[in-house]
């Protein structure tokens, strides 16, 4: 085959390296050379896309139920709340005991659905404040805690694995003026 012959099939025409006298089998060794590292430079990114589907895919499993659980938060609060305002005599009584201890265990088997969901729970009272899990409503006056320090919590934060889900409401300790 003579070179005019090898670059018709192979679609090129005269290039400057042809005006420079290079050997033809160079040029192909050149293009083999080439072909090869936009094989391997192909092969390098649908590795790298495959990665980060497999991630995704994970993160979706991981954290399918967010949007769930940010909404069954508010039960959650809610049935503290009414647990908290039950007073001492009515937890006594025999004729509301059976409601009391009824609430409660739906309060433990509420955590417990959390817990193997892993949606825990955000620490915050004598903590320092975290703005990356704690937003802080209001500064109280106090000589008892140092300032910036976590003193009151108004309503519960929670993470979903590694996630914030919700952020505790808290109230952050200040210097008395």
């Amino acid at each position: 085959m003579s070179e005019d012959e090898l670059k018709t099939e192979t679609g090129e025409t005269a290039s400057a390296e042809d005006a420079a006298g290079l050997d033809p089998l160079e040029l192909l060794r050149n293009e083999l050379e080439e072909a090869r590292q936009q094989v391997l430079y192909a092969q390098a990114e649908t590795q790298n896309v495959r990665r980060r589907l497999e991630k995704d895919a994970q993160d979706a499993r991981a954290y399918a139920a967010t949007s769930f659980a940010r909404d069954i938060l508010s039960v959650a609060d809610n049935l503290s709340r009414a647990l908290d305002v039950i007073p001492q005599a009515m937890r006594e009584d025999d004729a509301s005991k059976p409601l009391v201890v009824g609430l409660e265990a739906t309060q433990r088997e509420l955590m417990s659905v959390f817990e193997r969901n892993g949606i825990t729970r955000i620490a915050a009272v004598g903590l320092p404040l975290d703005p990356n899990q704690h937003q802080a409503m209001i500064e109280i006056p106090s000589n008892d805690a140092e300032p910036g320090t976590v003193i009151q919590e108004m309503q519960a934060g929670y993470m979903i694995k590694d996630r914030l889900l919700r952020p505790a409401m808290v109230g952050v300790a200040k210097k008395p003026d």
